[in-house]
């Protein structure tokens, strides 16, 4: 199994004991399995193989199933009841001959008690029909969930690389960025340190850089990369440890952000957090 999307569409139809059913399977993105069915009534005993079979194959999403029966054979189909009628006729023949005056019509006929009855169907081999009708519409479905959850996988991990490349370019700056606020501060403070004690500033300085330090907020960033890039190649539904994943990367993004002092580093925490809200965006959409 690869990463799914939670949308779909698939169709199957067949013929079967009652007539022609046709199946159809559609999903839109919910937080959990949510499974509705709109099935004929000689269907409706079988809606619980239904959903274990549609739950063993999907984890989320709002799946709704159709089923149509077309050109029925057995319910409301009717057949002639070839006995009674004959039986009928040999009365209504002893009747004509007591009774000339006596005239029976079709329409009178067909109107009798027995004359027409609903033809008999195999109720079993018509609901084996229907479950092996919904597992070929199911193989359809997730193979459209598959195809859309490969486009979305692309999608996420183009932007999960641009995070880690924009983690990198940042980790690259840091060094100048800290010796600039390094002589930037050492020039303001000397203006009005006047006769304080030259230790003291200097340690009043490493603890006001260290509050500026990132390298902790990136070595996480990146783990969450390298998690993230693990987690789009697992064989099960990822959509929920994703949820989780994007929470740290926003956390370490907003971090990074407030600890800026640099308009290149502001300039990336804005660029991270679109790049995270776009990765947002796609992982609602697969299981």
């Amino acid at each position: 199994m690869s990463i799914r999307s939670m949308t779909a569409f698939a169709s199957a139809e067949g013929q079967t004991e009652a007539g022609r059913l046709t199946c159809e399977l559609r999903a839109v993105n919910h937080r959990f399995l949510e499974i509705g069915f709109r099935l004929p009534e000689e269907l409706r005993a079988l809606e619980p193989q239904f959903r274990e079979r549609i739950a063993a194959r999907a984890s989320r999403g709002k799946i709704e199933v159709l089923m149509r029966l077309s050109g029925q054979q057995g319910g409301d189909a009717l057949q002639l009841n070839t006995g009674y009628v004959e039986r009928l006729s040999a009365i209504a023949q002893d009747l004509d001959a007591a009774l000339p005056a006596l005239r029976v019509d079709l329409g009178t006929l067909l109107q009798l008690p027995g004359v027409l009855q609903a033809r008999d169907i195999d109720t079993d081999a018509f609901q084996a029909q229907a479950l092996a009708l919904l597992d070929v519409a199911l193989d359809d479905f997730i193979a459209a969930r598959e195809r859309e959850g490969s486009k979305l996988s692309e999608a996420i991990s183009e932007r999960v690389d641009g995070v880690a490349k924009i983690a990198d370019e940042v980790r690259t700056l840091v060094p100048t960025i800290r010796e600039g606020q390094r002589a930037k501060l050492t020039a303001r403070m000397s203006e009005v340190a006047g006769n304080l004690d030259a230790g003291r500033l200097e340690q009043e300085l490493v603890l006001w850089l260290q509050k500026l330090d990132v390298d902790e907020e990136l070595d996480r960033l990146n783990s969450h990369v390298a998690e993230a890039r693990r987690v789009l190649k697992q064989r099960e539904p990822v959509g929920r440890r994703m949820d989780f994943l994007l929470q740290e990367f926003n956390r370490e993004a907003n971090t990074l952000g407030s600890k800026s002092v640099d308009a290149r580093t502001s300039n990336a925490a804005v660029e991270l957090k679109v790049l995270i809200d776009q990765i947002r965006e796609q992982v609602q959409n697969i299981e």
